[in-house]
């Protein structure tokens, strides 16, 4: 993996911006693909900026943004609005954004967010009655929390994670992921590598799910390894990790991320943020950032384009 050379004031502002984007256009991009098999992205799209790529199917428009970023926008923009995290503010904007029928939501999380239940309680109790809450629905929208607690270092960036995941997912192993995702985007933004910090990071995560994310997150996992559906979080992340580790470029990891189908646009999105915040300047190919757009179902018809992504959300 290369990391680009920049001036460290040019660097942090321009990666917190492409973070955030970063996810959200692969989200966009790998939308079309999701449930579909692995290989399908390149044996449409062979050659790298060969252009077209942004093309839409499945019920998503080309460039449009699904529920991985309509709710990082929430989050988000909970976050500067409240100025700082009010978990029961971001809550309400979750169940106001569930009732107002978005084109895709998690199973779980709108149970979870329909329930009825306070917010302090709702996701705990579905854990409790379910036994299942490790799909990757916390992960997924973890971009624009991650940049905004970048600056307080580890121990309150990964506590962060932690606790907005747990707003709809119930199980630690949805935690803990969050959690590292958080920290590996702080370490990018600092203008680390994120790879040489894994070994660190996993050293914070909660001792009954350290073994099962280091094991996908070791130089030498595959996703071929993986033993369970990467909607579950920790093939998720590790599927991001290793391709970040497997190519040197924005498009090249996100591409290698589509390419593995499944939940191919939480995988991508996971993937574009943290190789947005390595990768910074000009990495995200322009002709996937025009057509990108993020509806927000619930809140007045607004549509976010890029600019307004990579401005206002990554402050």
């Amino acid at each position: 993996m290369r990391i680009p050379h920049e001036s460290r004031t040019a660097a942090i502002k321009n990666r917190h911006g492409r973070a955030v984007l970063g996810s959200a256009v692969g989200d966009a991009l790998g939308a079309p693909f999701e449930f579909g098999p692995e290989g399908a992205f390149s044996a449409r799209f062979p050659k790298p900026g060969g252009g077209g790529e942004m093309c839409g199917g499945g019920g998503w428009d080309p460039g449009e943004a699904t529920d991985d970023t309509q709710m990082a926008v929430l989050v988000g923009e909970s976050l500067l609005e409240c100025g700082g995290l009010e978990l029961p503010d971001i809550f309400r904007r979750f169940q106001r954004w569930a009732v107002s029928e978005p084109k895709d939501i998690g199973l779980q999380t709108e149970d979870v967010l329909t329930s009825g239940e306070p917010w302090d309680f709702a996701a705990a109790l579905h854990f409790q009655v379910n036994q299942r809450a490790a799909g990757n629905g916390a992960l997924m929208r973890a971009a624009t929390s991650a940049v905004y607690f970048a600056g307080g270092g580890t121990e309150a960036t990964m506590d962060a994670g932690r606790r907005i995941a747990a707003l709809t997912h119930g199980d630690r192993a949805a935690w803990e992921g969050t959690a590292l995702f958080h920290e590996l985007v702080r370490v990018a933004l600092s203008g680390g590598d994120p790879l040489d910090a894994l070994p660190g990071a996993l050293d914070l995560v909660h001792p009954d799910h350290r073994a099962r994310y280091a094991a996908v997150l070791a130089p030498d996992w595959h996703p071929d390894q993986a033993t369970e559906f990467n909607g579950a979080v920790w093939p998720c992340l590790g599927s991001a990790v290793w391709a970040l580790r497997t190519t040197d470029s924005y498009e090249g990891a996100v591409r290698a991320a589509v390419d593995l189908g499944g939940d191919t646009d939480t995988v991508a999105a996971v993937t574009g943020g943290l190789a947005g915040a390595v990768y910074g300047a000009d990495a995200i190919p322009s002709r996937w950032t025009e057509p990108l757009h993020v509806p927000l179902p619930g809140f007045d018809g607004r549509v976010l384009r890029a600019a307004e992504l990579a401005e206002r959300l990554a402050r």
